[in-house]
């Protein structure tokens, strides 16, 4: 899903019109409502797993989900919102431009982050090989 929102927004941003824009923003939010307790389940059963676990993979991927969720709930969130508002009311401004830049960069941190994370649990599973 966050695949989805971000890759929307560029392109829409990119390409689209601003009712486009605007009808992007408002599908995102509607979406928030699956994408923020599927994140929680997700965290938390993967903290559970992870509880006893010691190793480097396991060390790691516990570093980055706070990050992860701090930059979810911190700026991914309250911007999700200030943009659909915005684009909502045809205010596609300088200050609609920047948060939307903010917004675009700790989406692909996150993104980034995830994808590590995912890398980290098929090594830790035997799915991929592990590199030494």
């Amino acid at each position: 899903m966050i695949f989805l929102f971000w890759t929307s927004t560029a392109i829409t941003e990119l390409f689209a019109s601003h009712e486009t824009i605007a009808a992007v923003k408002a599908l995102i939010l509607k979406g928030m409502f699956i994408l923020i307790p599927a994140m929680a389940i997700v965290g938390g059963s993967g903290m559970a797993m992870g509880r006893r676990r010691k190793d480097a993979l396991t060390r790691a991927k516990k570093k980055r989900m706070p990050i992860i969720a701090v930059n979810g709930l911190l700026i991914l969130v309250p911007a999700a919102w200030f943009l659909a508002g915005k684009a909502a009311a045809g205010e596609f401004d300088a200050v609609f431009y920047t948060v939307q830049a903010v917004e675009l960069v700790a989406g692909a941190a996150n993104l980034t982050m995830m994808g590590m994370n995912i890398r980290d649990g098929l090594k830790m599973t035997g799915k991929i090989k592990r590199t030494r």
